[in-house]
């Protein structure tokens, strides 16, 4: 079934990424896979609730991120991920300096 919209080549890079993950992640025992695609479904589900779209520049960021966490996850010897959590205040405060700083430019 085709979608109703077309996607952006971001958000076509974002959903390979995700597949990708979810791809090396059958290579993985069945508890190891389990704890993987749970870790990587709520950090693709968080960024996409609380990125901003148009941040285009952070989005990138987190696609590079992600590549270099796949390659390490399709090592044989890796068997789990782990995520950072950034305070939100700090990423709002992040958000609003870069705000600031471009009414300025």
């Amino acid at each position: 079934m085709a979608s109703p919209w077309k996607l952006s080549g971001m958000q076509r890079q974002v959903l390979a990424l995700y597949r990708c993950f979810l791809r090396a992640a059958r290579l993985k025992n069945l508890e190891d896979r389990q704890r993987i695609v749970s870790v990587v479904s709520a950090e693709f589900h968080h960024n996409a609730n609380n990125v901003d779209r148009k941040n285009f520049q952070y989005i990138e960021y987190l696609l590079r991120r992600g590549k270099r966490q796949l390659e390490q996850l399709k090592n044989s010897t890796t068997i789990s991920l782990s995520t950072i959590n950034l305070n939100s205040s700090a990423s709002k405060t992040i958000t609003e300096d870069k705000k600031l700083a471009s009414t300025y430019h």
